[in-house]
Order: C-alpha cells, then sequence, then structure tokens
C-alpha cells in the first residue's frame, strides 16, 4: 500500500459553530468556499477543498482520519488486501464520496476502535486559501501532498495497532517513546509510536497507549511557515483565554518548535513550525528518551 498523507479530519461536535470561531479567529484557517452549507462546518488552508470537517454530533470527539493513497490501482489493491487479512471495512457510497470532494473511499476501524477513511482521488479546487488574520500559508507541501500535519490516536491496544498501520497498511517507523509517570518499580509506562507515511514529513501519525480517551484524539498538529506566527497565534490564544495545555518548546524527534492549547472539543492542537523533513530512503527508526530539547511544560 502506497499511503500518501493524511488528508483530512472529521469532528463530531455538539456546537459546530465553536469549531468556526476557533477556526477562523485563533488558528487562522478558512472557511471553506466550495463545500455546501449543510449546517456543518468546513475549514481550508491549501489548495485542497478543506482539511476540517466538523459535524453537529450528540458527542463531541475526532470521529474520523481519512489517508490519501496514491492511486485507483493502489485503492483496489488496498481493498483486496484488507479482504485477505480478513479486516472489515465499509464501502462508500458516491454521495459521500462527493462530500468528502475524492473519488472513491473505504471506511474501516484500526485494532483500538479508531475509525478512518482510505480514499484516492482527492479534488484540487484551487481557491485561494485567504488567512482572516493574514496567515501566509501552513506547511502542506506541494498541492497538499503532505498532508495537514499529523494525528495522534490514542491506543488501548498499541501492539495490535501498531502492527495493523504498519504490517497492513505500510506505514513506517519513524521513533518510539516510553513515558512512566511515576518512579515506582513495576510501573509500566505507556509507549508512543511515531510513524511516517509516503511523504517528507517526520511522522504524519503517532499511536499513544491510552485505553480510556473518549475523545478519540490525543492531539492534532498544524505547521506555519514562519516562526512569527506561532507567537502570533500564541497572543490570540492568551488574548481568548484559550486554555494552554503546554508552554512553548522544541521537540527532539522531528525539531518542531511549537505550543499546544485546547479545542472546542478537549483534545489538543499543536501549533508550530520548522518541523523536520525527511529523507527515507536507507531511515533507520530511532528510540527517543528525551520528548523535547527544552519548553513544552505541560499544564493539563
Amino acid at each position: 500500500m502506497d499511503v500518501r498523507s493524511l488528508g483530512y479530519v472529521v469532528i463530531d461536535a455538539a456546537d459546530p459553530q465553536q469549531w468556526l470561531s476557533y477556526g477562523t479567529e485563533v488558528l487562522g484557517l478558512m472557511v471553506a468556499p466550495g463545500m455546501p452549507d449543510d449546517g456543518n462546518v468546513y475549514l481550508k488552508m491549501d489548495a485542497r477543498p478543506f482539511r476540517f470537517a466538523i459535524n453537529k454530533a450528540e458527542t463531541d470527539r475526532l470521529a474520523i482520519c481519512g489517508w490519501e493513497l496514491s492511486s485507483q490501482a493502489d485503492f483496489e489493491q488496498t481493498k483486496q488486501h484488507l479482504q485477505t487479512a480478513g479486516v472489515a471495512f465499509e464501502q462508500a457510497d458516491q454521495e459521500l464520496a462527493q462530500l468528502r470532494r475524492v473519488r472513491d473511499l473505504i471506511r474501516l476501524q484500526d485494532p483500538s476502535g479508531n475509525t478512518l477513511e482510505l480514499y484516492w482521488g482527492a479534488d484540487l479546487d484551487y481557491a485561494k486559501f485567504v488567512s482572516p488574520l493574514g496567515i501566509a500559508g501552513f506547511e502542506t507541501g506541494f498541492n497538499g501532498d503532505m498532508g495537514f500535519g499529523h494525528a495522534v490516536l490514542p491506543c488501548g491496544k498499541l501492539k495490535e495497532t501498531h502492527a495493523f498501520y504498519r504490517d497492513l497498511l505500510g506505514f513506517g517507523d519513524t521513533d518510539y517513546m516510553h513515558f512512566k509517570f511515576t518512579d515506582d518499580a513495576n510501573d509500566p509506562g505507556q509507549g508512543l509510536h511515531f510513524m511516517h507515511v509516503n511523504n517528507p514529513r517526520h511522522h504524519s501519525l503517532a499511536l499513544y497507549e491510552d485505553a480510556n480517551n473518549p475523545l478519540g484524539c490525543v492531539h492534532l498538529m498544524l505547521e506555519v511557515l514562519d516562526v512569527d506566527e506561532v507567537g502570533y497565534c500564541l497572543d490570540r490564544v492568551q488574548a481568548k483565554d484559550v486554555p494552554i495545555i503546554s508552554s512553548l518548546g522544541r521537540h527532539t524527534n522531528d525539531r518542531m518548535l511549537s505550543f499546544y492549547m485546547a479545542t472546542p472539543t478537549g483534545f489538543a492542537l499543536e501549533f508550530g513550525t520548522g518541523g523536520l523533513q525527511m529523507n527515507w530512503e536507507g531511515y533507520t527508526p530511532t528510540v527517543s528518551t528525551l520528548p523535547s530539547l527544552w519548553g513544552h511544560k505541560f499544564s493539563m
């Protein structure tokens, strides 16, 4: 399988309008002009029609991550591969494919219950991205081929879920961390796998060992092109009393300079710049024992 990027997320929200104000007034995203006026919120950040879809729902949670495959041939081979492996999936109808602005897609769950969509043939609407806050752009690659950022998902079955993405879907290992939050020698700690797909972003997915996360997400990440935009966003967050989950810092493994804030859904959003872009040829996965070079003092 040839997974190219994290193309979009679908978020369930009791009040999608909270995401509208947060997305435009804090993150600097644009209301997607080509998406339907159906009471949901669609946010745009590059040449793709949308990257965030916030749907009206009874509960607040990350509902779906959409992963882009390279071609129709790869899409069909992926379905055959899943069938052979005994992994159930749902074939989407054309109405849903049109709503996602793709040619075709399937929906399935990983072993920890996280829902994902695999698709091919994403639209490019080329509608000019005009940030309401004057942000020049986000780091998404050429025509968005690096995806919108990354997602960190909770996993009650970390070993099985890691194998699902690595061995079945073809994600590559980038880095591994293991956290202990007590000095107890018997504390098993929690694992965190960082994984990449077929683009230069250091990781598009991370899997965190956590069986008790009702929000379906640990955090999402957006990357801007200029360090000052991180500072401007931090000022906006403070002015609007958005909870800051982590102070400014620089990560060890991907060198991202970032801070973390709360989203209207309750999970975190990392807003950063300067993430590594990798050459995967001959790459050897690493094990990191320190998450940040400096900063990133978590308060929640």
